[in-house]
């Protein structure tokens, strides 16, 4: 894999060099390699199994403050540099912007941190080893209780590659990634008929950071089973538990209205609030990419500056909006090294592993500090409008009394203001895990809204 990380240096560079030859003021370019494959079985049967790779190559170019992006995933040197062309051409005939140059020579990355990105063991699980693993995790999901009457299966999922950047102000690097995950996903029949579904699953970077796969399947299980005769509560405000896989969408929806396109395009209740309380004071969020092993870890942003943490929320207090070049430029500040682009697209505000900093207290501490209350361990729809902050989604979990939890809920919709649900933050557990890049612990909003019966 060091070899195809340097090949696609090579090409970068090469592609970024031809860019100017043919007059592009500025260039710069990405190249992706990879493979992925996909695995499931079904009740002990195999349904799936792909396998495939890809290598893509996105240019962007500047002329006369105008841009270009294209792609290609035809590596001959002829064709690419007749691609080059084209797109110094595309470029020629684009609408203006002043904003539009590449960043500053020396914002550039200079060195490359070791974050342990890649596992070299990704492909000692093949396509048989992987359908094992999928047949004993889903047999220990239906062998857990007889009450599990059927599956939606048991899936693997590896994803391995390599990247690199360059542009034409000299810049070359790249880096190789690997991710892999593992999910079963039971069904048990309630009393009145209705289907019951829950999932549990395990990621990494790494094979060796995988959970057990029959414990993954004896907790898929365990948390479908938990919600059996699930039905409506009465309508009213209650404390709100957010378990830590829940939790993450909230967090992950402050990233929504505290980025630089929204600020500049002020589609966000946000605008104007930086360095003001915009959540209680036991919310720290960070994005940090230099986490090593992490999901959203990288030595340099999608423009090629170097990678650094971010302080978004420091106890409450917004102080980061992550930008791109662009975004910044149209604020009339700095990047914050937080782009991100895909091959078929220019950059734009991203982040890399989104984090709220965990609390002192168990999930079972919490639990026990809250008298009555509902522990939400499933949302759906997205009822969210980042202009006024209101906030309704759908709902289904467990009633909490007395400090435990009690029987299940489903079919309910909770709701507030998003300002004031990070306001009413009162207590966080301390559940922090990486599976993916936006990782938040269990935690609790004082009171919202619950619309039952």
């Amino acid at each position: 894999m060091a070899n195809v990380v340097q090949d696609l240096k090579d090409i970068s560079l090469k592609v970024s060099n031809w860019a100017t030859k043919h007059g592009a003021d500025g260039a710069e370019v990405l190249v992706r390699d990879g493979s992925e494959m996909s695995i499931k079985v079904r009740k002990g049967e195999t349904e799936v199994v792909q396998e495939a790779g890809s290598r893509a190559l996105g240019l962007r170019v500047f002329k006369d403050k105008r841009e270009a992006v294209t792609y290609t995933s035809d590596m001959r040197d002829t064709e690419l540099e007749a691609f080059v062309q084209d797109t110094v051409d595309l470029a020629k005939i684009a609408e203006p912007d002043e904003l539009n140059t590449l960043p500053e020579k020396e914002l550039m990355a200079t060195s490359h941190p070791d974050l342990q990105l890649f596992d070299e063991n990704i492909h000692s699980i093949d396509a048989k080893s992987a359908i094992a693993k999928c047949i004993a995790g889903e047999k220990a999901a239906m062998g857990f209780d007889k009450r599990i009457t059927n599956s939606d299966g048991a899936s693997w999922g590896r994803v391995s590659g390599a990247m690199a950047f360059a542009n034409s102000h000299g810049f070359c690097d790249g880096y190789q990634g690997s991710y892999v995950s593992f999910v079963v996903e039971p069904l048990c029949d309630d009393k009145d008929g209705k289907k019951r579904n829950g999932h549990w699953w395990t990621a990494a970077r790494y094979v060796d950071q995988l959970e057990d796969v029959e414990a993954v399947g004896k907790e898929a299980a365990r948390r479908t089973l938990a919600q059996l005769g699930a039905s409506k509560i009465d309508t009213g405000d209650l404390p709100i538990v957010f378990d830590a896989e829940v939790a993450r969408s909230i967090i992950g929806t402050i990233f929504s209205v505290a980025n630089g396109s929204s600020f500049y395009r002020k589609s966000t209740y946000l605008v104007g609030r930086e360095n003001t309380p915009i959540a209680s004071d036991l919310v720290t969020i960070v994005d940090d990419p230099l986490i090593p092993k992490a999901p959203g870890s990288r030595p340099f942003d999608g423009e090629g500056l170097a990678s650094r943490k971010n302080s978004v929320v420091e106890k409450g207090v917004l102080k980061t909006v992550l930008c791109d070049t662009y975004t910044a430029r149209k604020l009339s500040r700095q990047s914050t090294g937080s782009a991100s682009r895909g091959v078929g697209g220019g950059p734009g505000p991203s982040t890399s592993n989104f984090i709220m900093q965990k609390g002192n207290m168990s999930v079972e501490e919490l639990l026990k500090d809250t008298k009555d209350g509902f522990y939400v361990t499933s949302m759906m729809g997205f009822g969210f409008n980042a202009v006024t902050g209101d906030f309704s989604r759908g709902a289904s979990g467990f009633l909490i009394k007395n400090g435990k939890l009690d029987r299940p809920v489903s079919e309910v919709t909770i709701s507030a203001n998003f300002d004031d649900i990070l306001k009413r933050i009162d207590a966080v557990a301390d559940d922090l895990v990486f599976r993916t890049s936006t990782a938040c612990p269990t935690f609790r909003v004082s009171h919202m809204t619950v619309a039952g019966k």
